[in-house]
């Protein structure tokens, strides 16, 4: 089963650091969504496989390929601590 991010408030670029929506003013959190929905760009950035976890493992779908800079349909995100 593949993750992706979630199509809600908490990935929203309408979303502030207080959990209010810039643009309905109200607080919201992960279970929220709308049509003004817009996904943060910089959720999008650098889907390599530099920040995929699997990365220089025995689970990467096209390891004599895989390279920084690549990107892949099997890109997984690095967890962050």
């Amino acid at each position: 089963m593949a993750i992706r991010l979630a199509n809600n408030c908490i990935n929203c670029e309408n979303l502030s650091n207080s959990n209010i929506c810039t643009y309905h003013k109200i607080k919201v959190g992960a279970e929220h969504t709308c049509d003004s929905f817009q996904m943060k760009p910089s959720l999008k950035d650098d889907m390599s496989c530099n920040t995929c976890s699997r990365y220089h493992t025995p689970s990467c779908a096209h390891p004599g390929k895989a390279a920084p800079n690549m990107l892949c349909t099997h890109w997984a995100p690095q967890a962050q601590a």
